[in-house]
């Protein structure tokens, strides 16, 4: 067991060096290990090493499916600490109306198709509706991880544009993890009953929890800090993240929802407890976490003409919708061309957010292998697109480029 899992990361770490030598995000080379380990590479050359890290029924073992775990719960955590509640309040019109936008053209795209695709593409017993709530879901959200790094190469992180990108992300993909949440629930207790009013209540209750236990968690964490007790600190957020998780979870809503929602009631923390965190995190468990959700990928299936075809057609349809939402969006919030043009590039990054959805859909019965491949192959694309495009908007900002100055010397009032 423990072996397989030595296997799985020390192949993940590998590629992803290989990618960030090509100038591709980790996360791309990551996922490709779990393909290479999986039924589409060595499941046909050498079927005992894939043996060891999947069973007959292709799912991951014990070790790589704990670790994959928790590595989503700190992932989607510690993203949603992330939120400014500062920048939050000085740009809510912009960070609304950009996120809205964003948010809904995309997703009524997703669900549009979802509705159209043939039936061997929804998973055994899956309803239409749920496959088509889903994928639009998929389609709509935006990787924090991704588009931080990106940000961060490219010296954004702290600008204007950075931290709208950065903020519109969270809120939309909080939005997301609740819907996400009751289509989970839908789909393991059904319509019956109470189960949809309780459902509702439950993420109420959960989304009031949370807000109960911020300034608790913040005075607990800020007396560790104080008295220079970083690691304990930082074992109050792992721990409410987890508590967080197994909470919504026993309530038949999705895991993330809960890690989101703890991930917000901790709130921002000085950098010297969240670094090493974060360090681990993207070092040891997401890679772990990518590559397993690789291994379910069987690259055979685009041997056919039709599914290559439609999966094609989806990802251009996801792309062309994300960055035409993400820039009318800006638009509409006064935002300037080449602004809006970068903010839709970032947003058009999905990344490990869209893995983690399509692996929860895989796991409920509702998306089938093929449509979990499309959605893999989406997310490595559209976060390998994202930085140069990023980038190509970014320089129009520089002094001397058409006049046009960097985003983040905006005036001191916007927030900067």
């Amino acid at each position: 067991m423990l072996t397989a899992l030595a296997v799985v990361l020390g192949t993940a770490v590998v590629c992803g060096a290989i990618a960030r030598r090509l100038g591709f995000p980790s996360m791309a080379g990551e996922l490709v290990a779990g393909v290479l380990l999986g039924p589409s590479v060595l499941g046909l050359i050498a079927p005992h090493v894939t043996g060891m890290v999947v069973d007959a029924e292709g799912t991951p073992n014990v070790a790589i499916s704990a670790v994959g775990t928790l590595a989503v719960v700190l992932l989607v955590g510690l993203a949603a600490t992330e939120l400014d509640a500062r920048f939050l309040r000085t740009y809510a019109g912009t960070i609304g109306t950009v996120g809205i936008v964003a948010f809904v053209i995309p997703l009524a795209v997703g669900i549009g198709i979802g509705f159209v695709l043939p039936s061997r593409f929804l998973g055994d017993g899956a309803h239409t509706a749920q496959f088509a709530v889903l994928l639009g879901l998929a389609m709509s959200v935006s990787a924090i991880p991704v588009i931080a790094s990106i940000l961060g190469e490219l010296s954004l992180l702290r600008t204007t544009l950075g931290r709208l990108v950065l903020s519109v992300g969270t809120v939309t993909d909080l939005a997301a993890w609740v819907a996400l949440a009751a289509v989970s629930a839908l789909a393991t207790v059904g319509l019956r009953g109470w189960h949809l009013p309780l459902t509702l209540v439950a993420v109420a209750g959960s989304v009031g929890v949370a807000l109960i236990a911020r300034p608790i968690l913040g005075h607990l964490m800020t007396r560790f800090e104080t008295a220079g007790h970083d690691t304990q600190s930082a074992a109050v957020m792992v721990i409410a993240m987890i508590a967080g998780a197994a909470a919504t979870d026993a309530m038949h809503l999705d895991a993330v929802l809960g890690a989101v929602l703890a991930g917000i009631a901790c709130g921002r923390r000085p950098e010297r407890v969240v670094a090493p965190l974060r360090m681990v995190t993207a070092t040891v468990l997401a890679p772990v976490f990518l590559a397993s959700a690789g291994l379910h990928v069987d690259l055979r299936a685009l041997a056919s003409p039709a599914v290559a075809g439609i999966a094609i057609g989806v990802i251009t349809a996801a792309v062309v919708a994300k960055l035409v939402g993400g820039y009318l969006g800006a638009r509409l919030a006064r935002r300037p061309r080449w602004e809006s043009v970068a903010i839709a590039s970032g947003l058009n990054a999905r990344g490990v957010v869209e893995i983690i959805i399509a692996t929860t859909a895989l796991g409920l019965g509702i998306f089938s292998e093929e449509t979990y491949m499309i959605v893999v192959v989406m997310a490595v694309l559209t976060s390998v697109m994202a930085g140069p495009m990023v980038a190509a908007a970014a320089r129009r900002w520089r002094p001397g480029a058409g006049g046009s100055v960097l985003v983040g010397a905006e005036r001191p009032q916007h927030g900067t």
